[in-house]
This record gives C-alpha cells, sequence and structure tokens, in this order.
C-alpha cells in the first residue's frame, strides 16, 4: 500500500494483489480505495444525507469517553466533528424525511435506538422492552413503509444486561410501536432491506463476548448471513442462511445496491473486505480493505455509484461507475 496528496484528499492505492476481485460489472478494472480520514478508534455507521454530505460514528472503546458523529463534506474533502458526544452510536440512517436515526451502544452509551438533531444532539426515540434495558443497539435500517429495524447484540460494557436474548426489533416512529422480529438468530449485527422491501438481511456475528467477564475465553456460535421475508405486518418469515462463514468472523455491517446486491464488511481474519454477494448468497465480487471494515453506503445523486466504506480507525470511498 502506497499513499499521496492530491488536494484534500489523502488517497490510499492498494498495491497487494487481488485488491480487487471479481465481476467488472460490479468493480470496474483499476478502482480503488480512496481513504479520506483516518483519525478514529473505531468507525462505524456511514449514511449519506440527501444533500449528499456523509456521516460516519467513530466509538471509543473507554466508556469514560464519548464517541463521536464526523461529517465529510465530498465537495471540499474536508471531515469535521458534527457531534461531540454520540452517545457511543454505532449504526447511523436517515429516514425519508432526513431525519437521523442512529443505534447508540452501551459501554457508556445512551443503549437505545436514537434521534440525532440537525445540531448534533442525540435524543433518545426507545430504550427498553418490555420494560428491560436494550442490551447495545448495534446497526438499523428504514423499511420503505417507515418503520425501523435494529439490531441488539452485546459485544462489550461493564452495564448489567437485563434481557435474555439478543434480537432484531421492528420500531414504529409514528406509532411508538415496538416488536421483536426475531428469535432464531443468536447475536445480530447488520442489518438491510432489500430495494424492494420485501426481504430483510441480517448478519448473525456470534463472537461470544458480552464484555461482562473480561477474563472469560468468549464461545463463538454461529456466525452466517440470513435473509427473511418480511410480511405485510413487518414481521419475519422463511429464514435462509445465505452465506455460512464456518469459525471465521463473518459479517458486520452491510449495504445493498439498487440491483439488490449486497456489500458485506466481513471481517474474518483469512480474508478481511468488503464482500458483494447477490441476494441468494453468491459471492460475485471482494474489495479488499486496509483493516478490518465494519460498514458501508452509497452516495445519492450525481455520487451515487460512489460506496463508502469505515474499516478500523478510518473512512474510504470507491468509485463504481460503469
Amino acid at each position: 500500500m502506497y499513499r499521496f496528496t492530491y488536494g484534500l484528499f489523502v488517497i490510499v492505492a492498494c498495491v497487494l494483489p487481488q485488491c480487487t476481485q471479481g465481476s467488472e460489472s460490479l468493480i470496474p478494472a483499476g478502482r480503488q480505495l480512496e481513504e479520506l480520514w483516518n483519525d478514529g478508534e473505531f468507525t462505524e455507521g456511514v449514511a449519506v444525507r440527501a444533500d449528499g454530505m456523509v456521516f460516519f460514528s467513530d466509538i471509543t472503546r473507554d466508556p469514560n469517553v464519548k464517541g463521536r458523529i464526523l461529517k465529510f463534506d465530498p465537495t471540499t474533502g474536508k471531515t469535521t466533528v458534527f457531534s461531540a458526544d454520540s452517545r457511543k452510536s454505532n449504526g447511523l440512517f436517515f429516514d425519508a424525511d432526513g431525519r437521523m436515526l442512529a443505534s447508540c451502544g452501551a459501554n457508556g452509551g445512551a443503549m437505545a435506538l436514537c434521534e440525532v438533531s440537525r445540531d448534533g444532539i442525540v435524543k433518545p426515540l426507545v430504550d427498553r422492552f418490555h420494560g428491560k434495558r436494550f442490551n447495545s443497539p448495534n446497526d438499523l435500517v428504514v423499511h420503505p413503509d417507515g418503520s425501523v429495524y435494529f439490531s441488539d447484540p452485546r459485544y462489550l460494557g461493564p452495564e448489567p444486561i437485563e434481557l435474555d436474548h439478543q434480537s432484531v426489533y421492528r420500531f414504529v416512529p409514528k406509532t411508538g410501536q415496538l416488536r421483536r422480529v426475531t428469535k432464531d438468530i443468536e447475536k445480530p449485527n447488520g442489518v438491510h432491506v432489500s430495494p424492494d422491501g420485501r426481504t430483510l438481511y441480517v448478519a448473525e456475528t456470534n463472537n461470544g463476548s458480552t464484555g461482562q467477564d473480561p477474563d472469560a475465553t468468549p464461545q463463538r456460535g454461529r456466525m452466517t448471513l440470513n435473509a427473511f421475508n418480511i410480511r405485510p405486518d413487518g414481521s419475519l418469515a422463511n429464514k435462509r442462511v445465505l452465506v455460512d462463514f464456518g469459525d471465521q468472523l463473518g459479517t458486520d455491517g452491510m449495504t445493498i445496491d439498487k440491483a439488490g446486491n449486497i456489500y458485506a464488511a466481513v471481517r474474518s481474519a483469512n480474508r478481511f473486505g468488503i464482500v458483494i454477494y447477490s441476494s441468494a448468497g453468491k459471492e460475485l465480487a471482494y474489495i479488499r480493505t486496509p483493516s478490518l471494515p465494519t460498514n458501508g453506503c452509497f452516495g445519492v445523486g450525481s455520487t451515487s455509484s460512489i460506496l463508502y466504506v469505515t474499516a478500523g480507525g478510518g473512512f474510504y470511498r470507491i468509485d463504481l461507475a460503469q
């Protein structure tokens, strides 16, 4: 890997073999990741607003140190602090009205599905299920009908665990209705909805750790990428395992292109990066990342061909325009 600076952008070009591979209809030959910013601790949850501004979380491991939400302006190339106290936001997503929603975790965070105001203030929308605090909301996606699906695992944090399960929920902001929609996923992580709104994809990433006992040896569970049918009432049915990662770590967050292909942030030690799968789970292409990836998101409008990626403590992009 080598670096060079062009204007306000610091660009990383990967010269290792097979930096990208697979279908050239998805990744044109010669395209590489560009490093846009790399001054974080653990970046996550990239999301693009309707005006093209890009936001992502920077999560701190110390429960006493506040996390941040950063804003990247594609026009100037500058990255600035949007929220100096993210309440340990992880996944971010914009709804149809332009409102930023955030899954805010434990380890000193809000442990809630939250709304982030235009001036960067984070406020919980819902933080309990049947009177018990969530484990650590991790990722989210807004369905075309306005409902929100979000995952609630626990990977770290000293806060007591009140729930006896780690699940995906569906929240309807207009009515306040909250419903648990998975009982057959051990530990959910990334979530996303197909373009037609009929399928929910759920990453099952059970590393066995909850952060309660730092001296314990985690016992890993299932590492899979799954698909569910979304019923008219928002509940899920017909679970299918699209990818089984076996003894590898599997995927974190994900995004989906207009054709329905899944861009998964795979963190497997033997081959990590953005792996592109068909909706049936067939691998189509691969983008190597400099460090373990966490999430991805496409731009909007004239930048809709750009895939933004969070990985390690950095923030990257790659233009997939043909």
